[in-house]
């Protein structure tokens, strides 16, 4: 039953992204903008990935429940899948956008294979003997979404950061 939970989240996962995506758009606020893009930089959409993968994980340890799935490790797999994903993610991603430039069909294509990928390594963590690095897993989610919020806030001048549709950096505050 782990296993059919983990494939449906794949689908889950992947599918919130294009809700996260416009979230902060439609509610914008200073607490949305540290988990939702607030413009289409590269970095802006690792939230999206990150919120999505946080999100469905709600939904995930609820059915656990529910269906009595036997699983050890919860915050250290979601914590692996956030950043796993966000680190797969921009390895496949960025060298594709400096060879060809940004498209959207492949974007959704790496974003599907990153999602895949973080699934296949939670399943095997949630099936581990318990590790016991719950709280050290909760304080580094937490310690990524600081990262959101000062780089939102504060971004460095770095491509990664740059919107090219509006020509600025973090939320409205670096115009060029």
């Amino acid at each position: 039953m782990l296993k059919k939970i983990k494939t449906f989240s794949v689908f889950g996962m992947f599918l919130l992204c294009f809700l996260t995506h416009f979230l902060y758009n439609w509610f914008p606020n200073s607490l949305f903008s540290i988990f939702f893009p607030v413009n289409e930089s590269i970095w802006e959409h690792m939230k999206m990935i990150a919120s999505s993968i946080l999100l469905f994980s709600i939904v995930e340890y609820f059915l656990y429940k529910r269906f009595r799935v036997s699983h050890n490790n919860f915050v250290l797999s979601l914590f692996l899948e956030i950043s796993l994903a966000i680190i797969i993610f921009l390895i496949i991603y960025l060298p594709i956008y400096r060879f060809i430039g940004s498209s959207f069909i492949l974007n959704i294509i790496i974003l599907f294979i990153s999602i895949y990928f973080v699934n296949i390594i939670s399943f095997y963590i949630l099936s581990l003997r318990p590790l016991h690095k719950e709280v050290l897993s909760l304080v580094g989610i937490i310690l990524i979404y600081i990262l959101f919020g000062i780089f939102t806030y504060y971004p460095p001048f770095n491509d990664l950061f740059f919107d090219k549709m509006d020509n600025k950096y973090g939320i409205n505050i670096y115009e060029l």
